[in-house]
């Protein structure tokens, strides 16, 4: 039955991994030599850890500036609209307007005819979006030692 087919079964692995005993020790030796040098390579570049920055060094936002100033996003989803009248209401009491729009195109158009006063947010997704400015376009910071 099922208990003869496994037990033959496991003879012959048996008998493979004795008569191949060169890669029977291949198999054992190389994951332990690159975990060896994972761990290696691992304390040769520590990560860095990043302090919090305290709110007096920080400079006050001019928001004179930002007069009539128009933060166009898209998609108009849910988590989007929030996030953008989070950014309209604690940071800015007036002059700044924010409009949604449906498609990258219509954002783009917009941003084509309001160039100087004009920035476009694309939300990729929960945790990620694009600043679109007239001309460029900006990715969002994230701290990372290299690209």
């Amino acid at each position: 039955g099922v208990w003869r087919q496994t037990r033959a079964l496991l003879f012959k692995n048996c008998l493979i991994k004795c008569r191949t005993k060169k890669s029977s020790v291949q198999e054992v030796l190389f994951p332990l030599f690159f975990l060896f040098w994972l761990i290696l390579m691992s304390m040769m570049h520590p990560h860095r850890k990043y302090d919090e920055v305290p709110n007096d060094i920080l400079a006050p936002l001019d928001t004179s500036v930002l007069v009539n100033f128009v933060i166009g996003y898209t998609p108009p989803t849910r988590m989007a609209r929030e996030i953008m009248s989070k950014v309209a209401s604690d940071n800015f009491e007036d002059g700044l307007l924010t409009e949604e729009y449906l498609s990258e195109e219509e954002l783009e158009k917009a941003n084509a005819f309001k160039p100087s006063n004009f920035v476009g947010v694309v939300f990729k997704d929960s945790m990620s979006y694009q600043l679109r400015f007239h001309d460029s376009i900006a990715m969002s910071s994230v701290y990372m030692e290299s690209r």
